[in-house]
């Protein structure tokens, strides 16, 4: 790695910078698509956070079938930016776009499959803490997450006043990250 402290600054800075941008909309993405309040204060803050950029490409790509493309383009275009900063700062070369395009996926996917994760645990624990709680980012954690939960109910019905559905979506999402995720990250790499 070229350039020491000062690249390694860069670097944190330029990763923290764009994934916490990352995170704001990909929250948004799945709070479209799961319906969520739109006037939920959590809600707001990521429309506020997230609107200048999206309300400049929604006029170029438009949303198709219940899906905001634009949001979808803006994160991998903020992940391959990412990714190029990184590369230039450590190494000094840009990755080449086949292989910049898949790792940018790949870790889009990833950090999807963390949130889902995160969501399901908080959940978890706030079930077990205080269970009829009522909070904004409760009512949009649950929001997120009972599909999920729900298709895993079907096939894990609760046993003895226990519910072990979120025990099976932990399983399913680590061996998403193992088989689908780490692959496709594989081959962006091998493509860079």
């Amino acid at each position: 790695m070229s350039g020491g402290y000062i690249a390694q600054a860069f670097i944190f800075l330029v990763s923290t910078v764009c994934d916490l941008y990352l995170l704001a909309v990909v929250l948004r993405f799945l709070l479209q698509i799961v319906g969520a309040d739109f006037y939920n204060p959590v809600s707001q803050f990521l429309v506020k956070l997230t609107n200048p950029a999206l309300r400049y490409l929604r006029r170029f790509i438009p949303g198709y079938r219940g899906i905001d493309w634009s949001s979808v383009v803006l994160l991998l275009a903020v992940k391959a930016l990412e990714i190029s900063l990184i590369s230039i700062a450590a190494y000094g070369v840009i990755p080449a776009l086949p292989g910049l395009l898949i790792t940018s996926l790949a870790q889009l996917l990833h950090l999807l499959i963390y949130i889902f994760i995160v969501a399901v645990f908080i959940q978890v624990l706030v079930s077990w803490v205080n269970p009829g709680m009522y909070n904004p980012a409760t009512v949009i954690l649950y929001r997120l997450t009972e599909p999920i939960l729900q298709k895993a109910r079907q096939l894990l019905p609760p046993s003895g006043g226990m519910d072990f559905s979120p025990i099976l979506v932990f399983v399913v999402l680590q061996l998403t990250i193992i088989l689908l995720i780490n692959p496709l990250a594989d081959l962006g790499r091998s493509l860079s």
